[in-house]
């Protein structure tokens, strides 16, 4: 068995060395590259990050709301009633707290009826208005609200059965569809005081500061709720990432070649929503391309051929495929690819090869027989 391993690891060695193995791996560089010219990667807007290997968080999904937080609303109310004669803040105006935000006409006696000033009991944002100018005014109903938007909750729907593995304290990645540029970070507050048997659900209120007042209630929200970390994980950011479940590649930025990149085929692991975790296929310090990876797989051979590329970067000529010229080599116009097949040195090498490991098979099994 050991003659016959080092007998095939030759048989390997005298393939790689062959001029067809050579060419067919020059072929499989051509088609995977893609080379542009500076205008090209300006118009694709390509951008690369470096492969390296980092913290890697384990992260769970979930869907769910912002809300005001508790205690942070206010509203606006007369003692007596009246009529509304002024309206000093409209819905998206900050107001401080004393501040007069509406005047009212009341029903008392006098001529002309005393008027009152209603005043913000907290510092906010004016978030609704009940009434218009010259709606009459009841003590039990509402005028404006106010709210205070610098910190806000994020109420994610957990399933039931990943509640489980998380941890008051625990971080998680709040993306809301109405800004979808952004990222926020939430801490995990409480859980909800029951599940909703519906749905499976249990709530997991997150706190979420909000000093620029971006965020509003009732904006729908998506979660990524970390429950592990790997220390030293190689990951690549996921926008890099192309291809499907069965077919996984990433574009490497050619070491060598300026605005050239090589379709590379990854094996991947976990995935969250902002890196994936590379098993095999890339190396550390590799430069791959996340914005404008997936139009680079529309640009089929690029607008640079690997020989202009290649000529340009090492100043000197290349054969077409990419390869350096051999000058002691003269190959003749008039020989066909089946001839060149026949006096290949690996297919009259690999016979012998193949006839010796033939014969040594042979009489270790005589061998064995007699033993």
């Amino acid at each position: 068995m050991k003659t016959r391993s080092v007998l095939l690891f030759v048989l390997l060695v005298f393939a790689a060395s062959d001029p067809l193995f050579a060419e067919g791996a020059a072929d499989s560089r051509r088609a995977n590259t893609v080379i542009l010219t500076p205008e090209g990667v300006k118009n694709l807007r390509i951008e690369t990050v470096t492969v390296e290997e980092t913290d890697f968080e384990q992260t769970v999904f979930a869907i769910g709301r912002i809300e005001a937080k508790p205690g942070t609303i206010a509203s606006v109310s007369s003692r007596v009633p009246g009529r509304v004669v002024e309206l000093q803040a409209n819905p998206g105006d900050s107001v401080s707290a004393g501040q007069v935000v509406t005047r009212l006409e009341t029903r008392q006696a006098g001529n002309p009826p005393p008027v009152v000033n209603l005043s913000s009991p907290i510092a906010g944002t004016v978030t609704t208005v009940d009434v218009r100018l010259g709606d009459p005014v009841e003590p039990d109903k509402p005028v404006l609200t106010v709210t205070d938007l610098r910190e806000m909750v994020a109420v994610a729907r957990v399933p039931e059965h990943l509640a489980g593995q998380l941890r008051i304290g625990a971080t998680a990645q709040i993306r809301v569809a109405a800004l979808s540029s952004q990222r926020f970070e939430g801490r995990l507050l409480r859980f909800g005081t029951e599940a909703n048997t519906e749905t499976g659900t249990i709530d997991a209120i997150f706190s979420l500061p909000n000093p620029e007042g971006t965020l509003r209630p009732g904006l729908r929200a998506e979660f990524s709720i970390v429950i592990g970390k790997r220390a030293g994980v190689l990951s690549i950011p996921r926008s890099a990432l192309q291809g499907d479940a069965g077919n996984r590649f990433v574009y490497v930025k050619d070491f060598d070649l300026p605005n050239a990149f090589v379709k590379t085929p990854v094996v991947v692991g976990e995935i969250n929503d902002r890196t994936v975790e590379v098993l095999s296929g890339l190396f550390p310090a590799d430069d791959v391309v996340t914005q404008g990876a997936y139009s680079l797989a529309f640009a089929g051979g690029g607008s640079v051929s690997l020989k202009e590329a290649l000529d340009a970067a090492h100043g000197h000529e290349h054969n077409a495929d990419g390869s350096e010229i051999d000058s002691t080599k003269k190959p003749s116009p008039t020989a066909s690819g089946a001839a060149a097949t026949s006096e290949s040195p690996f297919w009259k090498i690999s016979t012998v090869v193949l006839f010796v490991l033939l014969v040594v098979s042979v009489f270790r099994r005589k061998g064995s027989d007699r033993a």
